[in-house]
C-alpha cells in the first residue's frame, strides 16, 4: 500500500478529521519512528510486530559472477518481527495471496 493510499483510507474511516490532518498525523509518526530507529531505538506496535536493529560484522563473501573474494563491511541491518496477530491474520489470509508451496 502506498502512503497517498493509506491517507486516504485513514481518511475515509476518519471523516471527522481533514485529509491533510491525516497526512500531517500520518508523517509526524512515521518521523518519530525514523528518528527511533535512527537513535537505536526498538520499536513495538502491539499486535502488528516490532522493529529493532540487527548489527552484521564485516566478512568475506565471493563475487557470484566471478568468484572472486570480496571483502563487505560492518553495517546495521533493520528487522521487523511481525506480532502474533499479524502473523495470524496473514496465514488465515493465504489462500487469498497466491502462495504454493
Amino acid at each position: 500500500m502506498v502512503k497517498s493510499e493509506l491517507v486516504r483510507v485513514l481518511s475515509d474511516k476518519l471523516p471527522e478529521f481533514q485529509t491533510r490532518d491525516v497526512e500531517l498525523a500520518l508523517n509526524c509518526m512515521l518521523d518519530q519512528m525514523n528518528t527511533a530507529l535512527e537513535n537505536g531505538e526498538r520499536i513495538e506496535i502491539r499486535g502488528f510486530g516490532s522493529f529493532d536493529l540487527r548489527h552484521q560484522q564485516a566478512r568475506l563473501s565471493r563475487n557470484p559472477k566471478t568468484g572472486e573474494p570480496v571483502n563487505l563491511a560492518a553495517k546495521v541491518r533493520l528487522h521487523f518481527k511481525p506480532g502474533k496477530e499479524l502473523k495470524d491474520r496473514v496465514d488465515a489470509a493465504r489462500n487469498k495471496c497466491r502462495i504454493t508451496e
